[in-house]
């Protein structure tokens, strides 16, 4: 799917062929004299439209106008919040039409972040995964056009949404994927195809020897249990000069998980396809910045392989030993994702990083105790929880900073090991990043649970592509949110 920016008024937009036209209507504006305009105020007068956010009022071959469909889109304040409501619910009214071409048009300047809104929000609204789904049809729409009053002014964050769409979108292709067709070879694979001529992403996978001899004792011993070889990826993009510390980002590639000898109850287990969610925000994050070119160092690590009972499984009880040299007591072999990152998290050191986050579908205590809706945020530094919280709220993509006290550690004592992967029911998604913490030393570090944020069940099962939005606009934000270069964008279906 491509995207246009445009200089385009309501009087030129109503006479413009496109197979639908939306229209965006913020609550107090003032009515032009243009056609659309009066044909938005009537609506309005007559009580047949009220511009609020993510209210609609659709006319098909309306006299007077170019478009085929013509949609009038309420936006509200005008916020970006409200703009992607208004976006989302006016593109999925369109997904089964045959319409390919659309128009949303700003009649006035939009509000910080709206073009972004609007961008992102037709995309994921007229997304369809077709990659295992032999007769589906794909996405009908090949082209959305951004109408504002003047295209100079949003230029660059125009620029920055279309190459968050194609590193959202990866995301959530890689999230999607059943495990059979998302392998930690197969991850490994697609993390090496980012790294083409020209695309300013360098990559290495290393192997179960290779991590043999790292001394990853904790990460091997959690994928000893399944026949698909393990994989150690690391990615580079390199924007700033060398002498700049990187931003390490972690991502948890847990490519499907059983939950070891713990295994898990039946229902739901498929939705453990996702449990690599984490890696996958860091493949979509490397894609964005490999278009959109910022001035910045990022390393990605993503410690990859499967969780499965297996007679070489991980026992309860079983004692490891991490690249730390810390000894770990493995109460509960469905507590695994700790063990590979905290591995991940001892080699980030080499690099020296101005900061570390990890990314994972860590812990079902944090959906308890966030949901859907925020992603939770822990960090041992007040500056860079601030700033990711920040990021969020721009991003539309937003977290919830939790607590670290040192008490919350308490339950991991072990008689057996350093510290043992699991304490008790209480506070879990606190007590997991404690583990994390004791494998961070001296590093500006965050870790974000995403385990309620990365995807959604039911009857719109799918990945969200989370957190991709947060990520990059911290990233961006470290250079002042730069105005990079940016090739043209063509998202695809398909990795």
């Amino acid at each position: 799917m491509d995207f246009e920016l445009k200089t385009l008024s309501a009087a030129d937009a109503a006479p413009s062929r496109t197979d639908a036209l939306i229209v965006l209507v913020q609550l107090e504006s003032k009515p032009g004299r243009d056609a659309l305009s009066r044909w938005v105020s009537d609506a309005v007068k007559a009580q047949d439209f009220e511009p609020r956010a993510g209210k609609l009022l659709a006319a098909y071959r309306p006299a007077g106008f170019g478009a085929t469909r013509v949609l009038a889109a309420g936006i509200g304040d005008g916020s970006a919040k409200s703009v992607r409501q208004a976006v989302a619910a006016a593109v999925g009214s369109l997904k089964g039409s045959p319409a390919r071409k659309i128009t949303v048009l700003f009649p006035a300047a939009p509000a910080a972040g709206a073009v972004r809104a609007a961008v992102l929000a037709a995309a994921d609204a007229s997304y369809v995964y077709t990659t295992t789904r032999g007769k589906a049809d794909g996405r009908k729409l090949e082209r959305v056009t951004i109408g504002v009053p003047d295209a100079a002014t949003q230029q660059q964050f125009f620029d920055q949404a279309r190459g968050t769409v194609a590193g959202v979108e990866l995301a959530k292709e890689w999230g999607n994927r059943p495990a059979n067709h998302a392998t930690p070879t197969l991850l490994a694979d697609a993390a090496q195809s980012l790294a083409r001529r020209g695309s300013g992403v360098q990559c290495e996978v290393l192997g179960p020897r290779e991590v043999a001899k790292l001394g990853m004792g904790s990460f091997m011993a959690v994928a000893r249990g399944s026949e698909e070889p393990l994989r150690f990826i690391v990615l580079k993009y390199q924007g700033a000069p060398k002498a700049a510390a990187p931003v390490v980002l972690v991502g948890k590639g847990i490519t499907f998980d059983t939950g070891g000898i713990s295994i898990k109850p039946a229902a739901e287990m498929d939705e453990m396809k996702f449990d690599m969610c984490g890696a996958a925000s860091v493949l979509g994050v490397f894609k964005a910045l490999s278009e959109i070119r910022p001035a910045v160092n990022v390393i990605g690590l993503i410690p990859a392989c499967e969780n499965m009972p297996d007679g070489r499984s991980l026992k309860p009880g079983d004692v490891v030993t991490s690249m730390s040299g810390q000894t770990i007591e493995v109460l509960n072999t469905d507590a695994e994702g700790r063990l590979i990152l905290c591995d991940a998290l001892s080699y980030a050191e080499r690099f020296k990083p101005a900061a570390v986050i990890d990314i994972a579908t860590l812990t079902g205590a944090c959906v308890i105790a966030l949901g859907g809706v925020r992603s939770g945020l822990f960090s041992s530094n007040d500056a860079l929880a601030t700033a990711l919280q920040a990021a969020g709220e721009v991003a539309l993509d937003p977290c919830w900073r939790m607590p670290l006290d040192d008490e919350y550690a308490e339950g991991l004592k072990s008689n057996f090991a350093d510290v043992a992967n699991v304490a008790g029911r209480a506070a879990g998604a606190v007590t997991a990043a404690k583990f994390l913490q004791r494998f961070t030393g001296s590093l500006t570090w965050a870790h974000l649970d995403i385990a309620g944020t990365a995807w959604k069940g039911g009857a719109a099962k799918g990945s969200t592509g989370r957190p991709v939005g947060l990520l990059l606009e911290y990233l961006l934000a470290q250079v002042g949110v730069s105005q990079p270069a940016v090739r043209a964008v063509r998202v695809r279906q398909r990795a």
